[in-house]
């Protein structure tokens, strides 16, 4: 088991940054990936960006370029660094984290943080 725990939303202007931050309650050294996924209303979930142990990132194309993922396995913690901010881009913002052992992966999610990014 792992609880996360999700910081750092907030309410900023077009064109701002963000740090978000996700705390787990244990050592996220050998969980399998990591990542943050947002939610906008009345839309899906969708992935932002992810992290693995070993380093590998990837982006939804509509924050590549702008937005960082990052892991501190010293401190568990996730950050997701959120530049050039856009209206589009406002949304609840939930830690992930995937823990594979053999054939079994468990999912673990985080209550959400709010992201508003006004024009």
């Amino acid at each position: 088991q792992v609880q996360l725990v999700e910081s750092g939303g907030g309410w900023v202007q077009a064109g701002g940054s963000l740090r978000l931050v996700c705390s787990a309650s244990r050592s996220i050294y050998r969980l399998n990936r990591m990542g943050w996924y947002r939610q906008a209303p009345g839309k899906q979930r969708e992935l932002v960006a992810a992290i693995t142990t070993g380093g590998s990132t990837n982006y939804a194309d509509s924050v590549k370029g702008r937005f960082t993922i990052s892991r501190d396995n010293a401190k568990n913690t996730v950050y997701l660094q959120m530049n050039s901010l856009k209206p589009e881009d406002t949304a609840v913002y939930y830690c992930n984290a995937i823990d594979t052992a053999g054939s079994t992966s468990l999912n673990y999610w985080g209550q959400g943080t709010q992201v508003t990014v006004s024009s």
